[in-house]
């Protein structure tokens, strides 16, 4: 994992901010570290966030961290680029509510804000530039230095024999075979229940949100089919999967085990795995794990 380092300071810092503007909300209640918590992995930990007039949404929040590594955003792939996430919240009803008629109307009110924007765009404040500032912003949000990363530059005595045994049954399951590359997952997408019906099981109904990748293209062999989730901070953020179903990083690898791969997977390799993917968390200013 690499920082990228052709980002214009300015920008990153004026998107930092807007990240943490609850101007963006309808109401003035919520910002995007709402829902995306810096110190905590980038999430708030939570089955299901909570947007304006207390609006609960229908799927968990992913991590803001280490998203220029995803080949898409959203579970569902709906965005191509960071620039269009960003703009989601804003209008979405049950998030934030608003639009940016009514965002650019607060910020042209604080005459620093309207400074920072004319200092970078010659058209100052506008919807556009606004989604361009905070994608800086969430480009700069890598984490880096993880004990895997040390392992796999040659730093023998990084990870414990358990975390190792970790990795090469994470290698000889068959978890490699979605979740791989730098970002460790976040490349491709993946059906929720490829060796056994995860929703039938799981109990409760089909929700819309159940449906994913459904969602966005309408064709029924889309359906559960979800972007596949980096594995780089899941070990600090429960709960897991898209539901928020499994409330432990145990819980998660058995169910991965069970329906993904169609095996029922002894605890001490469960444990092992885990353990592993400890090693995978980096480091980052604003990250207090």
């Amino acid at each position: 994992m690499t920082i990228e380092r052709n980002l214009d300071p300015r920008l990153v810092s004026l998107g930092d901010q807007l990240f943490h503007d609850v101007r963006l909300s309808q109401d003035n209640s919520i910002s995007c570290s709402s829902c995306h918590v810096l110190s905590t992995g980038g999430t708030d930990r939570k089955k299901n966030s909570v947007g304006v007039g207390g609006n609960v949404g229908g799927i968990k929040a992913p991590t803001v961290y280490n998203t220029r590594y995803n080949f898409v955003q959203f579970w569902d792939g709906r965005a191509l680029t960071l620039e269009e996430q960003a703009a989601g919240p804003v209008h979405n009803p049950i998030e934030m509510s608003s639009n940016w008629e009514e965002v650019i109307s607060k910020l042209r009110k604080d005459p620093t804000t309207v400074e920072k924007f004319e200092e970078l765009f010659h058209d100052g404040i506008t919807g556009e530039n606004i989604v361009v500032a905070i994608a800086a912003f969430e480009r700069s949000l890598v984490t880096v230095n993880s004990r895997f990363d040390r392992w796999l530059k040659g730093d023998e005595g990084a990870l414990s024999e358990r975390e190792l045994r970790g990795y090469r049954l994470f290698k000889s399951y068959g978890c490699i075979s979605c979740h791989q590359g730098d970002n460790v997952g976040g490349n491709m997408f993946g059906v929720m229940g490829a060796k056994g019906d995860y929703f039938k099981d799981r109990n409760g109904g089909i929700t819309e949100p159940d449906l994913g990748r459904y969602n966005v293209t309408k064709q029924d062999e889309d359906k559960h089919y979800f972007k596949v989730p980096s594995l780089r901070l899941a070990a600090i953020n429960p709960p897991y999967f898209h539901d928020g179903s499994q409330t432990t990083l145990q819980g998660a690898i058995r169910i991965m085990g069970r329906y993904q791969l169609g095996r029922d997977l002894p605890q001490s390799d469960i444990d092992d795995i885990a353990a592993f993917l400890h090693t995978l968390v980096g480091e980052h200013v604003r990250l207090k794990p």
